[in-house]
């Protein structure tokens, strides 16, 4: 008889042990999905800088330069689809010298992040939306006015971001074309087009 309690115990003891040990694992699962989740923002900022390059004919008045960029991304962390809104600022000098043509745009976009796997720290997206874009040439002479026009446009692009934790890196490259007639007002041809390259940092996770 008493070995039959014995054994009844040791049959409960069996059985209770890895009920508890996947309890435990579950737990564990989701506490760390739960951490994943919450260390990530649905909002995020950013800021950026790199070179922005004219192409097509708006290359023939002005060459290579500069940009500055500020963003505010919305994301769910389970979906991958996103919206974003930026500003850039983007100065060229003429291909002549003698002056500059600037480019200040804000714009709002719908970003794709391309699924990957939860571990990998690198994340690509793609990118696109329009905007409204301010041109303006300004030569050095003072002799001649400061000229300038503000146009509707269109962006598309690509980037990734790298990193985890609270900030992370990104790099992005996008093609800017702005509507016929942008540059009609200025001297200079009847489009502007510019590839802006930004390497910059993101607040607020993954």
């Amino acid at each position: 008889m008493q070995c039959m309690r014995w054994l009844g115990l040791s049959v409960a003891l069996g059985l209770a042990l890895p009920a508890s040990a996947a309890i435990a694992q579950d737990t564990t699962s989701y506490q760390s999905s739960s951490s994943s989740s919450s260390s990530q923002s649905v909002v995020k900022f950013g800021l950026g800088g790199g070179v922005a390059t004219p192409v097509g004919s708006f290359n023939d008045g002005s060459k290579l330069g500069w940009e500055g960029m500020a963003l505010l991304t919305f994301r769910p962390w389970d979906s991958p689809v996103g919206f974003q809104v930026d500003g850039n600022f983007m100065q060229m000098s003429f291909q002549g010298g003698g002056g500059k043509t600037q480019v200040i745009d804000g714009t709002a976009n719908i970003v794709f992040t391309i699924p990957t796997s939860a571990e990998t720290a690198f994340k690509p997206y793609l990118i696109g939306g329009a905007g409204i874009y301010n041109v303006k040439a300004n030569s050095d002479a003072a002799s001649v006015p400061t000229r300038s026009v503000t146009k509707f446009g269109l962006n598309a692009g690509a980037g990734f971001d790298i990193g985890r934790g609270p900030a992370i890196f990104f790099v992005e490259g996008r093609f800017h074309n702005v509507f016929s007639g942008t540059l009609d007002n200025i001297g200079g041809t009847s489009s502007a087009s510019l590839i802006p390259i930004t390497l910059g940092i993101k607040f607020g996770g993954q």
